[in-house]
């Protein structure tokens, strides 16, 4: 099964999984662990153990880098 992965913020890219994998197989295959990203399917997060059943998906990260700003500035008096 061929299945179309848009990496929120990232690039789309299709990926041959077996009849039997799962999200988190997808996520696998997409490059990321299942702990940092979520698969949306018509817009819903959908479990990792659950089998691959759409042919178009969007991935999210949820751990991502922050910015050099963000780590310079000082919080606090």
């Amino acid at each position: 099964m061929d299945v179309t992965v848009d990496v929120v913020g990232g690039d789309t890219e299709t990926y041959g999984v077996d009849d039997d994998a799962t999200y988190a197989d997808l996520i696998r295959a997409a490059g990321f662990h299942p702990q940092e990203a979520s698969v949306l399917v018509d817009g819903s997060p959908v479990p990792g153990d659950r089998p691959v059943d759409a042919d178009r998906v969007r991935l999210l990260r949820l751990i991502q880098g922050g910015s050099n700003a963000a780590r310079n500035r000082r919080v606090g008096p």
